[in-house]
């Protein structure tokens, strides 16, 4: 077991006289038959509920403070809304869900580090998607109430990415861990590409209530799933082979995840490469949240798109971004298997990419004369921001893997703030709906992405730091001293 670990941590530095180990039951395209690819096709299906829970509102204020037609009793024909919510009630109301998600992204690390990953992460979104099933009635009670109901939902799908962390902790091995994220991040894209379209299509045929209780109900079956077939970790997996298992052990070494592990909060916080961690995420989420909440208003007001378009257009990048997360995860781990590069020089060049090549495009959508070149322009922003799952979305796990769940949360924390902020200060900014005001919050984007890019190139290490080895190693003793007290 020492010896892998070693094996793995002399690989990070690019060594050349290193084994490597493999899973070699089964041939490549049979995941199916990998238990590992299954947990991460499960965090996919997850992650695309989550996603779609959280997005569906973004398309659902739409139709339900758009106007429509209403006959009077005296014949008179009128057009009103059904809720008539300015601009900055409305990023109000859209930024609500961030304020319930920022609340528990350190105690979901800290409970999924604690219990394991799987129960957190499932009962996370299955609490959403039952409030979700529910929004309607809140909504039409009054917005408070609504605002109060999203807050609830953020707290519990607060949980989910930094659990997950936890269990790629026990799943992934170290030459994988890029391509399973990938799996299961892309699965928030894929939910977004679903989502916005089909609420879309929803809102037209049946109404906008119909959005909400859809998506809730699938986010509750899925749950039902992720507790049938996925297991906290590989050994307490009955379905996994003995080769794969072994595969899995070898691989992580002494990096495998020790439930009584204490976190060194203070050289945590004094740590340059997870502050870098930290801001870049703020960076990346400020980017990535105002598109989220407002790229259906900027096509309806701006590039003049019908609700359906709207849905469908709005759907394209994420589309694109799914497909790119993906292939960003195949060539950092090839990268790595091939020691083109090591850790440290993958992380900042795939980070590299999806932050200039995002201040880029997002620039460009709103100075482009065309709305279908403006779109293209977004999606070639998406398409790069994929590499961010090769760059710093996965460095917390190359740093401190047994402290992942918890680096995660504290990133995440800081990453919502743009949630919040973000909404608020573009309904302040774009008062009238005119492209100047457009190409403001835009703009503010851009400067974001190339200070997260600047930080992160200096100060992002791949390295296990020190502290994480000294109390992964500290971690072992307490438990062979236990072991011979008893």
């Amino acid at each position: 077991m020492l010896h892998k670990c070693r094996t793995y941590h002399i690989n990070n530095n690019n060594n050349t006289d290193t084994a490597e180990t493999s899973d070699q039951t089964y041939p490549v395209w049979m995941i199916w038959k990998k238990r590992r690819y299954v947990v991460a096709v499960m965090a996919f299906f997850g992650f695309f509920n989550a996603f779609a829970l959280r997005v569906n509102l973004s398309i659902g204020i739409v139709a339900m403070t758009a106007k429509h037609q209403v006959i009077l009793e005296n014949g008179t024909t009128t057009y009103v809304k059904e809720f008539d919510w300015d601009s900055k009630v409305q990023g109000y109301v859209l930024s609500s869900f961030f304020y319930g998600y920022i609340l528990t992204q350190v105690a979901g690390g800290w409970l999924a580090g604690k219990f394991g990953g799987k129960h957190v992460f499932g009962i996370g979104i299955a609490v959403t998607a039952a409030l979700t099933i529910v929004s309607p009635f809140a909504a039409k009670q009054s917005y408070y109430l609504f605002m109060a109901l999203r807050v609830i939902e953020g707290i519990f799908e607060g949980v989910t990415y930094p659990s997950i962390h936890a269990v790629w902790a026990e799943w992934a091995p170290p030459l994988e861990r890029s391509r399973l994220a990938a799996i299961g991040f892309s699965g928030s894209y894929i939910g977004n590409v679903i989502a916005m379209p089909l609420s879309a299509l929803l809102a037209d045929k049946l109404g906008w209530e119909s959005i909400f209780y859809i998506f809730g109900s699938v986010g509750l079956l899925w749950f039902v799933c992720w507790c049938t077939i996925v297991s906290n970790s590989p050994k307490q997996d009955s379905k996994i082979s003995n080769s794969e298992l072994k595969y899995i052990q070898d691989s992580l070494g002494e990096q495998q995840v020790s439930r009584i592990a204490k976190h060194p909060w203070k050289e945590i916080f004094t740590s340059l490469p997870v502050w870098a961690i930290i801001f870049t995420n703020f960076s990346e989420n400020w980017g990535n949240y105002t598109l989220l909440t407002q790229l259906p208003t900027f096509m309806r007001d701006v590039l003049h798109f019908n609700l359906a378009s709207t849905g469908i257009m709005s759907a394209i990048p994420y589309l694109v971004l799914a497909i790119s997360t993906q292939c960003a995860g195949q060539i950092a781990d090839w990268f790595l298997v091939k020691r083109i590069f090591n850790i440290t020089q993958v992380r900042k060049i795939c980070n590299s990419v999806a932050f200039l090549g995002q201040a880029v495009f997002m620039l460009l959508a709103v100075y482009v004369s065309s709305p279908y070149a403006s779109v293209i322009c977004l999606a070639c922003a998406y398409a790069l921001a994929g590499f961010i799952w090769a760059g710093f979305g996965v460095n917390h796990l190359d740093i401190a893997p047994q402290h992942a769940s918890v680096l995660m949360g504290i990133g995440n924390t800081f990453g919502t703030v743009p949630g919040i902020v973000s909404p608020i200060l573009t309904g302040h900014i774009v008062t009238t709906q005119s492209v100047k005001e457009w190409q403001i919050v835009f703009i503010t984007s851009t400067c974001i992405y190339i200070l997260g890019f600047i930080v992160y190139v200096i100060f992002a290490s791949g390295e296990l730091q020190p502290w994480a080895i000294h109390t992964e190693s500290k971690d072992k003793n307490v438990i062979a001293s236990e072991k011979h007290t008893d």
